[in-house]
């Protein structure tokens, strides 16, 4: 797969994730989409987030797992992809590490 057509496919996955993440989540906690990854053929797509406060990430990723197959038929419905890849949500920790290390620089 092409490098922009990638790119495209993943700007896409953002943001109709961060749609229904809104649509979808309650307000027990903030669920915030930050990145999306396609793997290099475009077979998978894996959807990074955040979760504020912090001990709501183990129960959003539950609850994202949940609302997986409903997420692929959204994207079917509000989208002209044609083939959607397999779709995985995972906590970002890489952006939990990096706001905690901004923490930290703030403080010192």
């Amino acid at each position: 797969m092409k490098e922009i057509k990638r790119e495209k496919i993943e700007e896409i996955l953002h943001r109709l994730a961060a749609q229904f993440v809104r649509e979808e989540s309650t307000n027990a906690s903030l669920i915030t989409v930050t990145r999306v990854e396609m793997t290099p053929a475009g077979k998978v797509a894996t959807i990074y987030f955040t979760t504020l406060p912090d001990s709501g990430q183990d129960t959003a990723e539950k609850f994202l797992d949940r609302k997986t197959p409903e997420f692929k038929h959204y994207v079917h419905e509000h989208s002209r992809l044609g083939i959607i890849p397999y779709l995985k949500f995972k906590i970002d920790y890489g952006e939990r590490n990096r706001q905690r290390l901004d923490e930290l620089g703030r403080g010192s």
